[in-house]
């Protein structure tokens, strides 16, 4: 048993090790041998987990896709509205992106032109707009006539841009620049009574949990650093 748990923290090590390495390095610049020296291992001890860069780079792309999962769950996990859950799921992911080398090189990983994404975490942020936005319409808070697919398209670029920005300006993934962003689009968006309703600066509050919040998944509700 304590085998084993030694193998689960030495790939653990291993996948944020990698990961410390793409966000700094790019996946291209990245070596094995930067990776194992960061979790602390020898290059044998990483080839007993992982074959190459390729499949390294597949497990951050899962963990990352794991945590994004957590947010949106943490975030729908309210009483409020579909609208507010999608405004709390991108001040989550704007605060995780901040603090977690993982999620940073999971969406960095999908950008990259010399790997090739499995299409889980590229497609789920954009997955989980159009998820809430159709169960937004269902609960009557958009505006008449307003195109779904229109709306989700300008939701993603706005929050995808803002996520690529940050990488070299962390302002751009700030409450605030966020808060902004809804403030602007909620108006055109959803019904006037709606957005009176809405809090564009989300309903999770830095050192505050979320509903349902436990273990690492306080981290994100709470913003601290993970």
């Amino acid at each position: 048993m304590a085998q084993q748990e030694r193998a689960v923290r030495t790939r653990q090590a291993l996948i944020r090790s990698a990961a410390a390495v793409f966000d700094s390095h790019g996946y291209a610049e990245a070596t094995l041998g930067l990776i194992s020296a960061g979790a602390g291992v020898s290059p044998g001890a990483l080839h007993f987990h992982f074959a190459n860069k390729a499949v390294i780079g597949a497990a951050v792309e899962r963990a990352a896709a794991g945590t994004l999962r957590d947010i949106a769950g943490q975030a729908a996990s309210g009483r409020g509205s579909a609208l507010q859950a999608l405004i709390d799921a991108s001040h989550l992911l704007a605060r995780t992106l901040a603090s977690d080398v993982v999620m940073r090189a999971g969406l960095q990983l999908c950008r990259e032109a010399r790997y090739e994404p499995s299409g889980d975490l590229r497609d789920a942020w954009p997955r989980h707009v159009r998820r809430r936005l159709a169960v937004a319409a269902d609960e009557g808070t958009l505006l008449p006539g307003l195109g779904l697919h229109r709306a989700a398209a300008l939701i993603v670029a706005a929050t995808t841009g803002f996520q690529v920005l940050g990488k070299d300006d962390p302002e751009w993934i700030s409450g605030r620049s966020l808060t902004d962003f809804w403030e602007m689009a909620l108006p055109c968006l959803a019904t006037a009574a709606t957005v009176r309703r809405l809090e564009p600066g989300g309903t999770f509050r830095v050192g505050e949990e979320g509903p349902g919040c436990r273990g690492r998944d306080a981290v994100l509700c709470a913003g601290r650093a993970g």
